[in-house]
């Protein structure tokens, strides 16, 4: 918010110079103006170590998939509303979204002068249908069933067993190539020498590591001359890597970088006060929820919604918001993420109301004690001799500890006592929510990665025994929307679903959405045509690199006459 402000201070004032300017000279007056200029280096700090440089074995080190980025293109990527564009390919579609066939670029090279085939296409996917690949079970599962087929040099075809239309996700991955690489299984790619000397086909190429004390602490890319699309303006990016977000603070301040890829909260303030840092901050796809069990057999009023309903009155997220996590998110409006092109616009999000939440609980036979007062043992919900309590589950951790006690004293205030319980994250999947041994528990919904939407697997009915609709939640009008949604490729269609789906689910209130998390990134205000949307993932904001600039030439505009003359 920061850098807008002083963006728009500067347009207005730059304005009213430039009109003062018109008006003050003579006429046929010459108007010199800036145009980005190639050159220049861009030094940024990283948090992490660098693993291996490739695109199919970075999703576990943001580092790496940082770094990957400005190496590696996929044949598609989305813009900041989660729209997909042509990448290294362009595609068209089935109607019943079962067939996607890419066309490769005329002009796509690799860095080393190789022109990019159907070969390296095919080459790239099949490693995720490799037995042996390292990488996310599901992303497994779901190419183990896409049948790859070459249509020619620079066409592919991707056969699906049933429609899925948010299949255009698994295309974006950066491609690998097949004349460097045949015959390397996914296992083989692990350790191969490759990862240490990577060619790819986005806009920079490896130029060699930065390395101290015999540990390899940064990386030099260089602009690619020969990128299919728009050379970028700077001539070379490096990445150096730091322990920590202070350390990478130090490092600016020691003038050995010009931006800092986490921000965290232990250097923000610091942040905010510097000058010559501007600060982006962006909403990230990582969901914090807690979800009800609505099939829980001992607590059944989990299953009526005017009971969740109340229990999501009562919490105040923007207080959560604020103090757990230091103003660092926003308060969801529905399941589906703000700014992209299935979000409900006119959708209201729900309000702190807990007078309102009372009058719910009481309305439903929920009574307190007479006399009794707020904080007293006595204080609590009954109904025909049964006492009002949850258990709520956490997973360990300082954050989710302090948002498990502030819902805690929300519900408490309301007069339903509260039992917390924390545990570590794996425990909390494999003993608690898959199993349904639950009655609510706050955790986490990580959507990264992936711009569709697709909420079917967390709220269609076919998921509640043994997929991931952890509530039980079962609404045959949610679970029609979302499988229409599914099968058909147009996305007007599907916007619509999805907003039907987005009303009906804050009516239903399955289960209580708290707040999405934020990313700040800070970067020298020396670094101009710099621009950040929504991100779905940390690396998402190089998705302009190529206009970002250091240096402008100056030059001379059209000729102006001004006179009175009416």
């Amino acid at each position: 918010m920061r850098n807008v402000r002083w963006q728009l201070l500067i347009a207005v004032g730059g304005l009213i110079l430039v009109i003062g300017l018109l008006v003050g000279q003579s006429p046929d007056t010459e108007i010199i103006s800036s145009q980005p200029a190639v050159g220049g280096v861009y030094i940024e700090a990283l948090v992490g170590q660098i693993q291996r440089l490739n695109p199919i074995l970075d999703v576990y080190n943001q580092v790496d998939r940082d770094i990957d980025r400005l190496i590696f293109s996929g044949l598609i990527r989305f813009d900041d509303r989660g729209i997909p564009v042509p990448d290294l390919a362009q595609w068209t579609v089935t109607a019943d979204a079962t067939l996607y066939t890419i066309t490769i670029r005329e002009n796509a090279v690799w860095h080393d002068g190789e022109p990019v085939t159907a070969d390296d296409v095919i080459y790239t996917f099949s490693k995720f249908q490799d037995e042996d690949y390292p990488g996310p079970q599901d992303l497994h599962d779901l190419w183990k069933q896409v049948n790859i087929i070459r249509l020619d040099d620079r066409r592919v075809q991707f056969q699906l067993p049933e429609p899925f239309a948010p299949f255009l996700d698994y295309l974006s991955v950066g491609l690998l190539p097949d004349h460097l690489l045949r015959g390397v299984s996914a296992t083989d790619l692990i350790d191969h020498p490759f990862n240490l000397q990577p060619i790819g086909t986005g806009p920079f190429r490896f130029d060699r590591f930065l390395v101290q004390d015999e540990q390899i602490t940064g990386v030099s890319l260089v602009a690619f001359d020969e990128y299919f699309s728009q050379r970028p303006y700077l001539e070379r990016v490096e990445f150096r890597t730091y322990i920590d977000s202070t350390a990478s603070l130090t490092a600016f301040l020691d003038g050995e970088v010009q931006g800092i890829a986490n921000v965290d909260e232990d250097i923000l303030p610091q942040i905010l006060a510097s000058p010559e840092l501007n600060l982006h901050t962006a909403r990230l796809p990582n969901l914090g929820i807690i979800f009800l069990n609505t099939q829980n057999p001992g607590k059944e009023f989990l299953a009526n919604k005017q009971f969740r309903q109340a229990l999501q009155f009562a919490i105040n997220r923007q207080w959560i918001i604020d103090k757990a996590l230091s103003g660092q998110g926003l308060i969801p409006i529905g399941p589906v993420l703000p700014g992209t092109w299935s979000f409900a616009e006119n959708l209201q999000p729900v309000q702190f109301d807990p007078q309102r939440a009372a009058n719910i609980l009481e309305s439903l036979g929920w009574v307190l004690p007479a006399g009794a007062s707020p904080g007293s043992p006595e204080y609590q919900r009954s109904k025909e001799e049964e006492p009002l309590s949850l258990t709520l589950l956490y997973e360990e951790n300082p954050l989710d500890s302090v948002i498990a006690e502030t819902i805690k004293e929300s519900w408490e205030a309301i007069g339903i006592r509260v039992e917390l319980r924390g545990v570590d994250s794996e425990t909390m999947i494999s003993s608690y929510l898959e199993p349904r041994e639950y009655e609510a528990a706050l955790t986490h919904i990580n959507l990264m990665r992936y711009p569709d939407p697709d909420p079917y697997p967390f709220w269609h009915d076919s998921q509640v025994e043994t997929g991931q609709n952890y509530s039980g939640f079962s609404d045959r009008n949610i679970s029609i929307w979302l499988e229409q949604a599914r099968i058909t490729p147009d996305f007007s269609r599907r916007a619509e679903l999805y907003r039907s789906f987005q009303y009906r689910f804050q009516d239903q209130a399955p289960s209580l959405l708290l707040y999405y998390d934020v990313y700040n990134y800070a970067i020298d205000v020396q670094i101009q045509g710099v621009s950040i949307g929504p991100l779905f993932d940390p690396s998402d904001r190089f998705n302009s690199i190529e206009n970002w600039h250091l240096i402008a030439r100056r030059n001379l505009g059209t000729q102006i006459t001004i006179t009175d003359e009416p």
